[in-house]
C-alpha cells in the first residue's frame, strides 16, 4: 500500500485572513467535521477587484469575516467549485450584501435514488454562468483558467490562478485526507482520470478548499493516483479469498479507522467496486443480505 503523508495542521483561526500570496487569502468557516475536517476554506483572489472562491456554510460569522477581509475593496465574482452546501449555503448572503456575479459548477443535476451525502448537496443553487472546461474568468489583475476535474461530483471545478501558477483543487485534492468518492455523484473512474489531468499540468502550490495549502503538488498527486490503484488492488485480492460485503472490506481494509470515518471510507470502497463492476472484473455474490460481491 502506497503510504501518504497527511498534513493535519490547522489552516488558520476561524474568521481571519490570512495571506496566502500576493493575490491569495484564505478565511476558514467554523464548521468542522468528518468531512469538512477543520472546516471549509473560502479564497479571496485578487487586490482592489476580487473574487471569492466556495463562499462557504449559510453562516453569518463567516460571511461578516469575508466582508471585513475585503473591507475597502469589491468583490466583483463569487466562484463556486461544486455543490456540495458547506461550499455554497453562503452564495446567495454573500451575493445580497455585494451584488457579485455567481459563476462557476453546473447545478446539481442528479436524478438517481439519493446516496448518503444527498442531504449536503445544495439543489437551489443557480450560477448566472456555468464555466466549462478552459473557460477563463478574468478579473483586475488575476486570471482564473476553468479546469474540469470530475469525480468527486459530477460538476466538480478547479480553478488555475494564471498570474502565480496555482490551483485551486476544491475537494479534488486535500492535504489533509482522501477525497471521499460517493456515487451515484462521486465516480472513482472519473477522479483517477481527473487526477491523472492534473499530473499533466505545471501548478504549484495547490490551495485545497479543506486544510492547508499544499506544496510539491504533483507527487502529491501521483501518490493520491498510486493509492487508489493500491486500493483497488487490494479489494480483488480480498475478493479473491471468496465474497465480501461493503463493511467486511471497510473491516479488513481499514482496521484502525475510526468509527465515524467508516461510512466515508465504505462509499469510497463502493465506488472501486462500482468501476470494477463496470469492467466486468467482479459481480455481485448471490446472498439473502447485506449485497457481496466476488471476483469474476
Amino acid at each position: 500500500m502506497t503510504t501518504l503523508h497527511f498534513d493535519r495542521s490547522h489552516p488558520g483561526h476561524y474568521g481571519e485572513a490570512i495571506t496566502l500570496s500576493p493575490l491569495v487569502r484564505r478565511v476558514v468557516a467554523n464548521n468542522p467535521g468528518p468531512f469538512t475536517f477543520t472546516g471549509t476554506v473560502t479564497h479571496i483572489i485578487g487586490r482592489g477587484e476580487v473574487a471569492v472562491l466556495d463562499p462557504g456554510p449559510d453562516d453569518p460569522d463567516h460571511i461578516a469575516a469575508l466582508m471585513a477581509a475585503t473591507a475597502g475593496e469589491t468583490i466583483t465574482t463569487i466562484v463556486v467549485s461544486h455543490t456540495h452546501r458547506d461550499h455554497t449555503d453562503g452564495v446567495e448572503a454573500l451575493r445580497a450584501m455585494t451584488n457579485a456575479r455567481v459563476i462557476g459548477c453546473a447545478p446539481h443535476a442528479g436524478t438517481e435514488e439519493a446516496d448518503p451525502l444527498e442531504a449536503s448537496i445544495n439543489l437551489i443553487y443557480a450560477p448566472q454562468q456555468v464555466l466549462s472546461d478552459g473557460e477563463l474568468v478574468n478579473g483586475k489583475g488575476w486570471t482564473l483558467e476553468t479546469v474540469a476535474t470530475p469525480g468527486h461530483t459530477r460538476n466538480h471545478l478547479a480553478f488555475a490562478l494564471k498570474e502565480e501558477n496555482a490551483l485551486f483543487p476544491g475537494d479534488l485534492v486535500m492535504a489533509w485526507s482522501t477525497t471521499v468518492i460517493a456515487p451515484p455523484d462521486g465516480n472513482m473512474r472519473q477522479y483517477k482520470q481527473s487526477l491523472r489531468k492534473l499530473l499533466a499540468r505545471s501548478e504549484d502550490p495547490y490551495y485545497p478548499a479543506h486544510g492547508t495549502s499544499l506544496a510539491d503538488a504533483k507527487a502529491y498527486v501521483a501518490a493520491l493516483l498510486a493509492h487508489r490503484e493500491a486500493r483497488e488492488r487490494h479489494i480483488l485480492d480480498l475478493l479473491g479469498t471468496g465474497p465480501h460485503t461493503i463493511p467486511a472490506l471497510v473491516a479488513a481494509m481499514y482496521p484502525d479507522l475510526a468509527p465515524n470515518l467508516r461510512g466515508a471510507a465504505g462509499l469510497s470502497v463502493r465506488a472501486h467496486l462500482d468501476e470494477l463492476q463496470q469492467d466486468g472484473r467482479i459481480g455481485l455474490h448471490a446472498t439473502s443480505g447485506e449485497p457481496a460481491y466476488s471476483r469474476l
